[in-house]
């Protein structure tokens, strides 16, 4: 007698695997649920990172002990909401946002998670280019910057944000792996292009170490870069 296991997308392991871990790891949040929903509600697209993600994020900036955070998309706050909360009271989170319905969307939510948090995020609408060529990293360079935006300005993203951090500062990079795509030369999709660019970059740049941790679960395959600058 045989038995055959019953086969399972792969997509569905890693939500499962994401979600059981996490059940333990990170307790139900009313705020980010609300962000969440409201952003649902509003229309944004469904491309804020993942609770593990965020809490990456969160872990990262406590970590570090960043006072001063840059996030190049805001989208609904979600991750603003996260980056936030590992500051201390006299942080400050400043994100950039083109889309002045997403920068609506995002101030409620942050709003509602709270007046402390609220009150330590400002956000920029605008060309996140043209925002970034004006912020000064004066009086005081950012500790942190996450960059989370169309990847067509990822070279200028990370050249001013490299501008903007300060030595032994980190920069953060979402996206970076998007299912397989930037190591297929014959996917030539302007993301995955702009990618490989990007690495290139960060590999010829002596003021910079950097590695990409691919990541898996509710998200499927993706991947952050992290960039420590000198």
């Amino acid at each position: 007698m045989s038995s055959t296991t019953p086969q399972v997308n792969s997509q569905e392991i890693w939500t499962r695997e994401d979600d059981y871990q996490n059940s333990f790891l990170i307790p139900q949040d009313d705020a980010l649920d609300f962000a969440t929903e409201n952003s649902s509600k509003n229309e944004l697209p469904q491309i804020a990172v993942s609770p593990a993600q965020g809490k990456f994020l969160y872990l990262i900036a406590k970590s570090i002990g960043a006072k001063r955070v840059l996030e190049v998309g805001t989208l609904g706050g979600y991750s603003a909401i996260w980056l936030s909360r590992a500051l201390p009271p006299d942080g400050d989170l400043v994100t950039l946002e083109s889309e002045e319905k997403h920068a609506m969307v995002a101030r409620q939510n942050l709003d509602n998670a709270g007046a402390d948090i609220s009150a330590r995020v400002k956000i920029i609408l605008g060309s996140a280019t043209d925002s970034l060529v004006q912020l000064k990293c004066v009086p005081r360079p950012f500790d942190l910057a996450f960059i989370d935006a169309d990847k067509s300005g990822f070279l200028t993203y990370y050249t001013e944000a490299k501008r903007l951090v300060r030595s032994g500062g980190v920069i953060l990079i979402d996206n970076m792996v998007r299912r397989g795509g930037p190591s297929d030369p014959t996917n030539t999709e302007p993301a995955n292009v702009k990618i490989r660019e990007l690495l290139q970059l960060i590999k010829d740049d002596k003021e910079v170490e950097a590695t990409t941790i691919s990541t898996v679960g509710v998200k499927g395959y993706d991947g952050f870069t992290y960039i420590l600058r000198k």
